[in-house]
Protein backbone atom coordinates (compact mmCIF):
# COMPACT_ATOMS: atom_id res chain seq x y z
CA UNK A 1 0.00 0.00 0.00
CA UNK A 2 0.96 3.49 -0.60
CA UNK A 3 1.53 4.89 2.92
CA UNK A 4 4.37 6.32 5.18
CA UNK A 5 4.24 5.03 8.72
CA UNK A 6 4.27 8.10 11.07
CA UNK A 7 4.00 6.64 14.68
CA UNK A 8 2.48 3.62 16.86
CA UNK A 9 -0.98 4.31 18.25
CA UNK A 10 -2.33 4.07 21.63
CA UNK A 11 -4.25 0.92 22.01
CA UNK A 12 -7.94 1.47 22.56
CA UNK A 13 -7.04 0.01 26.29
CA UNK A 14 -4.57 2.61 26.77
CA UNK A 15 -6.79 5.52 25.33
CA UNK A 16 -9.05 4.33 28.06
CA UNK A 17 -7.28 3.68 31.05
CA UNK A 18 -5.43 7.03 30.67
CA UNK A 19 -8.70 9.06 30.88
CA UNK A 20 -11.20 6.83 32.65
CA UNK A 21 -15.00 7.72 33.10
CA UNK A 22 -16.32 7.43 36.93
CA UNK A 23 -19.04 4.99 37.87
CA UNK A 24 -21.18 8.24 38.28
CA UNK A 25 -20.48 9.33 34.30
CA UNK A 26 -21.07 5.68 32.98
CA UNK A 27 -24.55 5.83 34.93
CA UNK A 28 -25.25 9.64 33.02
CA UNK A 29 -24.40 7.53 29.82
CA UNK A 30 -26.48 4.42 30.43
CA UNK A 31 -29.25 6.63 31.95
CA UNK A 32 -29.26 9.32 28.84
CA UNK A 33 -28.97 6.25 26.24
CA UNK A 34 -31.97 4.43 27.63
CA UNK A 35 -34.39 7.93 27.73
CA UNK A 36 -33.21 8.80 24.15
CA UNK A 37 -34.46 5.42 23.02
CA UNK A 38 -37.62 5.86 25.18
CA UNK A 39 -38.75 9.64 23.54
CA UNK A 40 -37.91 7.22 19.99
CA UNK A 41 -39.88 4.51 20.80
CA UNK A 42 -42.65 6.94 22.34
CA UNK A 43 -42.52 5.97 25.87
CA UNK A 44 -41.40 9.19 26.60
CA UNK A 45 -43.13 12.12 25.19
CA UNK A 46 -40.20 15.02 25.70
CA UNK A 47 -38.53 16.22 22.93
CA UNK A 48 -35.08 15.22 22.26
CA UNK A 49 -32.74 18.28 21.44
CA UNK A 50 -29.67 17.38 20.68
CA UNK A 51 -27.64 20.85 20.21
CA UNK A 52 -24.27 21.90 20.45
CA UNK A 53 -20.92 23.40 18.18
CA UNK A 54 -20.40 21.86 14.35
CA UNK A 55 -17.13 21.31 15.79
CA UNK A 56 -15.80 20.71 19.19
CA UNK A 57 -12.91 23.09 19.44
CA UNK A 58 -11.45 24.64 21.15
CA UNK A 59 -11.50 22.66 24.01
CA UNK A 60 -11.66 25.69 27.18
CA UNK A 61 -15.02 27.20 24.83
CA UNK A 62 -17.10 23.76 24.40
CA UNK A 63 -16.57 23.39 27.97
CA UNK A 64 -18.14 26.18 28.88
CA UNK A 65 -20.88 26.03 26.49
CA UNK A 66 -21.45 22.52 28.26
CA UNK A 67 -21.33 23.94 31.74
CA UNK A 68 -23.79 26.25 30.27
CA UNK A 69 -26.42 23.48 28.86
CA UNK A 70 -25.94 21.47 31.77
CA UNK A 71 -27.48 24.11 33.92
CA UNK A 72 -30.04 25.04 31.55
CA UNK A 73 -31.00 21.37 31.06
CA UNK A 74 -31.45 20.70 34.60
CA UNK A 75 -34.15 23.45 34.51
CA UNK A 76 -36.12 22.28 31.56
CA UNK A 77 -35.81 18.53 32.19
CA UNK A 78 -39.14 17.66 32.44
CA UNK A 79 -40.08 19.04 29.07
CA UNK A 80 -37.36 18.62 26.73
CA UNK A 81 -33.98 16.00 26.94
CA UNK A 82 -31.08 17.82 25.92
CA UNK A 83 -28.11 15.91 24.65
CA UNK A 84 -24.70 17.90 23.70
CA UNK A 85 -23.06 17.99 19.85
CA UNK A 86 -19.19 17.19 20.56
CA UNK A 87 -18.18 16.67 17.13
CA UNK A 88 -14.42 15.73 16.95
CA UNK A 89 -14.56 14.23 13.34
CA UNK A 90 -15.71 16.43 10.25
CA UNK A 91 -16.45 15.04 6.84
CA UNK A 92 -15.54 16.86 3.84
CA UNK A 93 -16.70 17.58 0.74
CA UNK A 94 -13.01 17.62 -1.02
CA UNK A 95 -10.57 18.17 1.68
CA UNK A 96 -10.40 20.19 4.78
CA UNK A 97 -10.19 20.17 8.74
CA UNK A 98 -11.27 16.67 9.83
CA UNK A 99 -11.26 17.44 13.63
CA UNK A 100 -9.42 18.10 16.59
CA UNK A 101 -9.15 14.09 16.52
CA UNK A 102 -7.08 14.39 13.69
CA UNK A 103 -5.54 17.70 14.04
CA UNK A 104 -6.01 19.19 17.94
CA UNK A 105 -4.45 22.62 16.40
CA UNK A 106 -5.70 23.02 13.14
CA UNK A 107 -2.52 25.34 12.26
CA UNK A 108 -0.37 22.51 13.03
CA UNK A 109 0.61 19.06 11.60
CA UNK A 110 -2.16 16.74 12.00
CA UNK A 111 -1.22 14.27 15.23
CA UNK A 112 -3.85 11.62 15.62
CA UNK A 113 -2.46 10.54 18.95
CA UNK A 114 -2.26 13.60 20.52
CA UNK A 115 -6.77 14.70 19.24
CA UNK A 116 -7.29 11.27 20.29
CA UNK A 117 -5.77 12.26 24.01
CA UNK A 118 -7.32 16.15 23.60
CA UNK A 119 -10.99 14.98 22.20
CA UNK A 120 -11.55 12.06 25.67
CA UNK A 121 -10.47 14.18 28.15
CA UNK A 122 -12.82 17.05 26.61
CA UNK A 123 -15.67 14.13 26.40
CA UNK A 124 -15.06 12.71 29.61
CA UNK A 125 -14.97 15.91 31.24
CA UNK A 126 -18.33 17.29 29.69
CA UNK A 127 -20.18 13.70 30.45
CA UNK A 128 -18.80 14.46 34.07
CA UNK A 129 -20.64 17.44 34.35
CA UNK A 130 -24.21 15.45 33.95
CA UNK A 131 -24.24 16.49 30.13
CA UNK A 132 -24.82 13.12 27.54
CA UNK A 133 -23.09 13.72 24.28
CA UNK A 134 -23.24 12.74 20.61
CA UNK A 135 -20.88 12.71 17.83
CA UNK A 136 -20.95 11.74 14.21
CA UNK A 137 -19.37 8.09 13.14
CA UNK A 138 -17.05 9.09 10.58
CA UNK A 139 -13.55 7.32 11.65
CA UNK A 140 -15.15 3.95 12.57
CA UNK A 141 -12.02 2.48 13.34
CA UNK A 142 -11.32 5.19 16.54
CA UNK A 143 -14.36 4.16 18.11
CA UNK A 144 -13.49 1.97 20.75
CA UNK A 145 -11.66 4.88 22.46
CA UNK A 146 -15.16 6.92 22.46
CA UNK A 147 -18.11 4.98 22.09
CA UNK A 148 -18.62 3.98 25.59
CA UNK A 149 -19.05 7.62 26.22
CA UNK A 150 -22.03 8.41 23.71
CA UNK A 151 -25.36 8.70 24.05
CA UNK A 152 -26.10 9.16 20.68
CA UNK A 153 -24.48 8.64 16.99
CA UNK A 154 -25.23 10.25 13.74
CA UNK A 155 -24.28 8.71 10.47
CA UNK A 156 -23.67 11.36 8.20
CA UNK A 157 -25.27 11.98 5.02
CA UNK A 158 -21.89 10.87 3.37
CA UNK A 159 -21.71 7.67 4.97
CA UNK A 160 -24.87 6.47 5.25
CA UNK A 161 -25.05 4.78 1.79
CA UNK A 162 -21.43 2.81 3.00
CA UNK A 163 -21.68 -0.81 4.48
CA UNK A 164 -19.14 -0.93 7.12
CA UNK A 165 -21.38 2.60 8.39
CA UNK A 166 -24.45 0.49 8.48
CA UNK A 167 -22.63 -2.77 10.25
CA UNK A 168 -21.37 -0.49 12.85
CA UNK A 169 -24.63 1.51 13.53
CA UNK A 170 -26.21 -2.32 13.60
CA UNK A 171 -23.68 -3.19 16.54
CA UNK A 172 -23.77 -0.43 18.95
CA UNK A 173 -25.53 0.24 22.24
CA UNK A 174 -27.08 4.03 21.72
CA UNK A 175 -29.40 5.46 19.37
CA UNK A 176 -28.39 6.20 15.75
CA UNK A 177 -29.46 8.96 13.33
CA UNK A 178 -29.12 8.08 9.89
CA UNK A 179 -28.94 11.30 8.17
CA UNK A 180 -30.61 12.03 4.66
CA UNK A 181 -27.93 11.80 1.72
CA UNK A 182 -26.92 14.70 0.42
CA UNK A 183 -29.15 14.71 -2.84
CA UNK A 184 -31.78 14.31 0.18
CA UNK A 185 -32.93 11.25 -0.88
CA UNK A 186 -34.93 9.84 2.47
CA UNK A 187 -35.08 6.36 0.44
CA UNK A 188 -30.80 5.66 0.90
CA UNK A 189 -31.37 6.49 4.50
CA UNK A 190 -34.03 4.11 4.98
CA UNK A 191 -32.11 1.39 3.33
CA UNK A 192 -29.54 2.55 6.09
CA UNK A 193 -31.77 1.90 8.45
CA UNK A 194 -32.89 -1.01 8.22
CA UNK A 195 -29.54 -2.37 7.18
CA UNK A 196 -28.27 -0.86 10.75
CA UNK A 197 -31.76 -2.61 12.91
CA UNK A 198 -30.61 -5.86 11.77
CA UNK A 199 -27.63 -8.33 12.04
CA UNK A 200 -24.50 -8.60 10.51
CA UNK A 201 -21.54 -10.83 10.69
CA UNK A 202 -18.00 -8.94 10.84
CA UNK A 203 -14.57 -8.50 11.98
CA UNK A 204 -13.68 -7.09 15.25
CA UNK A 205 -9.91 -7.60 17.09
CA UNK A 206 -9.42 -10.68 15.05
CA UNK A 207 -12.70 -12.61 15.58
CA UNK A 208 -15.60 -13.35 13.34
CA UNK A 209 -18.54 -11.19 15.55
CA UNK A 210 -22.15 -10.77 14.99
CA UNK A 211 -23.67 -7.33 15.55
CA UNK A 212 -27.43 -7.69 17.30
CA UNK A 213 -29.27 -5.08 15.54
CA UNK A 214 -29.95 -1.24 16.43
CA UNK A 215 -33.74 -1.47 17.54
CA UNK A 216 -33.04 2.64 17.79
CA UNK A 217 -31.83 3.47 14.54
CA UNK A 218 -33.63 6.34 13.11
CA UNK A 219 -33.96 8.91 10.03
CA UNK A 220 -32.63 12.07 10.41
CA UNK A 221 -34.38 14.84 7.78
CA UNK A 222 -31.73 17.32 7.12
CA UNK A 223 -32.63 18.55 3.41
CA UNK A 224 -30.78 18.38 0.02
CA UNK A 225 -29.44 19.57 -3.22
CA UNK A 226 -33.25 20.27 -3.50
CA UNK A 227 -34.45 22.17 -0.65
CA UNK A 228 -35.54 21.56 2.53
CA UNK A 229 -37.32 18.14 3.69
CA UNK A 230 -38.75 18.90 6.91
CA UNK A 231 -42.50 20.02 5.33
CA UNK A 232 -45.50 17.33 6.46
CA UNK A 233 -45.05 15.81 2.93
CA UNK A 234 -41.32 14.73 3.64
CA UNK A 235 -42.10 13.32 7.00
CA UNK A 236 -45.17 11.45 5.46
CA UNK A 237 -43.57 9.91 3.09
CA UNK A 238 -41.10 8.67 5.35
CA UNK A 239 -44.00 7.24 7.56
CA UNK A 240 -44.88 5.49 4.47
CA UNK A 241 -41.62 3.63 3.93
CA UNK A 242 -41.01 3.26 7.85
CA UNK A 243 -44.71 1.04 7.44
CA UNK A 244 -43.66 -0.55 4.02
CA UNK A 245 -40.28 -1.77 5.98
CA UNK A 246 -41.50 -2.59 9.07
CA UNK A 247 -39.11 -0.29 10.55
CA UNK A 248 -39.06 -0.85 14.51
CA UNK A 249 -39.62 2.43 16.53
CA UNK A 250 -40.33 4.46 13.95
CA UNK A 251 -38.91 8.04 14.59
CA UNK A 252 -37.80 11.27 12.70
CA UNK A 253 -35.13 13.68 14.09
CA UNK A 254 -34.91 17.55 12.06
CA UNK A 255 -31.76 19.03 11.73
CA UNK A 256 -32.64 22.41 11.54
CA UNK A 257 -29.38 23.03 10.17
CA UNK A 258 -27.55 22.02 6.45
CA UNK A 259 -30.03 22.57 3.84
CA UNK A 260 -32.94 22.74 5.90
CA UNK A 261 -31.28 26.36 7.07
CA UNK A 262 -29.79 27.84 3.51
CA UNK A 263 -31.11 30.97 2.23
CA UNK A 264 -30.52 31.31 -1.36
CA UNK A 265 -28.13 28.75 -1.29
CA UNK A 266 -26.18 30.07 1.73
CA UNK A 267 -26.46 28.70 5.49
CA UNK A 268 -28.41 30.97 7.39
CA UNK A 269 -27.39 29.84 11.33
CA UNK A 270 -30.55 32.06 12.56
CA UNK A 271 -32.92 29.85 10.30
CA UNK A 272 -32.59 27.18 12.28
CA UNK A 273 -35.18 28.76 14.74
CA UNK A 274 -37.30 29.17 12.38
CA UNK A 275 -37.32 25.79 11.01
CA UNK A 276 -37.73 24.40 14.67
CA UNK A 277 -40.76 26.94 14.91
CA UNK A 278 -42.46 25.84 11.59
CA UNK A 279 -42.23 21.98 12.87
CA UNK A 280 -43.63 22.64 16.39
CA UNK A 281 -46.69 24.00 14.29
CA UNK A 282 -46.55 20.89 11.80
CA UNK A 283 -47.13 18.99 15.38
CA UNK A 284 -49.70 20.77 16.32
CA UNK A 285 -51.82 20.26 13.22
CA UNK A 286 -50.59 16.77 12.02
CA UNK A 287 -51.38 13.54 13.86
CA UNK A 288 -48.69 11.65 11.72
CA UNK A 289 -46.00 14.51 12.12
CA UNK A 290 -46.55 14.46 16.07
CA UNK A 291 -46.39 10.81 15.81
CA UNK A 292 -42.86 10.60 14.00
CA UNK A 293 -41.03 13.69 14.69
CA UNK A 294 -39.51 13.12 17.97
CA UNK A 295 -36.87 16.37 18.10
CA UNK A 296 -34.29 18.48 16.55
CA UNK A 297 -30.81 18.84 15.84
CA UNK A 298 -29.16 22.61 15.89
CA UNK A 299 -25.59 23.58 15.83
CA UNK A 300 -25.29 26.05 18.20
CA UNK A 301 -22.27 28.13 20.07
CA UNK A 302 -21.30 30.94 22.35
CA UNK A 303 -20.88 33.24 19.68
CA UNK A 304 -23.22 33.42 16.47
CA UNK A 305 -21.86 33.36 13.22
CA UNK A 306 -18.39 31.71 11.87
CA UNK A 307 -14.67 32.12 11.27
CA UNK A 308 -12.54 31.06 8.38
CA UNK A 309 -9.81 28.90 9.07
CA UNK A 310 -7.94 29.38 6.20
CA UNK A 311 -7.39 33.30 7.01
CA UNK A 312 -6.36 32.77 10.65
CA UNK A 313 -3.86 31.99 12.64
CA UNK A 314 -3.35 30.19 16.14
CA UNK A 315 -2.81 34.01 17.24
CA UNK A 316 -6.13 35.62 15.57
CA UNK A 317 -8.01 32.66 15.50
CA UNK A 318 -11.04 33.86 18.06
CA UNK A 319 -11.47 30.90 20.69
CA UNK A 320 -13.93 31.86 22.46
CA UNK A 321 -16.96 30.11 21.48
CA UNK A 322 -16.70 31.27 17.35
CA UNK A 323 -17.11 28.15 15.37
CA UNK A 324 -13.85 27.25 12.79
CA UNK A 325 -16.50 25.15 10.83
CA UNK A 326 -20.20 25.92 9.90
CA UNK A 327 -21.84 29.06 11.30
CA UNK A 328 -23.56 28.58 14.13
CA UNK A 329 -26.79 30.49 16.60
CA UNK A 330 -25.10 32.09 19.65
CA UNK A 331 -25.76 31.22 23.44
CA UNK A 332 -28.62 34.28 23.80
CA UNK A 333 -30.67 32.51 21.01
CA UNK A 334 -29.74 29.24 22.30
CA UNK A 335 -31.28 30.04 25.65
CA UNK A 336 -34.45 31.50 24.53
CA UNK A 337 -35.20 29.03 21.91
CA UNK A 338 -35.06 26.23 24.33
CA UNK A 339 -37.16 27.89 26.45
CA UNK A 340 -39.85 28.46 24.31
CA UNK A 341 -39.88 25.17 23.21
CA UNK A 342 -39.85 23.89 26.20
CA UNK A 343 -43.03 25.95 27.10
CA UNK A 344 -45.17 25.36 24.07
CA UNK A 345 -44.77 21.49 24.42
Amino acid sequence: MNYVVIKKMPTPEEIVAHTPLSDAGTSTVEKSRAETGDILAGRDDRLLFIIGPCSAWPSEAVLEYAERLTKLSSELVDKIKILMRVYIQKPRTIRGWLGPVNQPNPFEAPDIASGIEYCRSMMVKVVEMGMPIADEALFTHNAKGFQELLSWVAIGARSVEDQEHRIFASGLDCPVGMKNATSGSIELAMNGIIAAQHKHHAVLDGYQIETQGNPYAHLVLRGGFRGPNYDPAHVHKAGELFKKHSVQNPAIIVDASHDNSKVNGVKDPLEQIRVVRDCLEHRKKDEVYHSLVKGFMLESFLKEGAQKLESKTIESVDKTGLSITDPCIGWDATEILLREVAARV
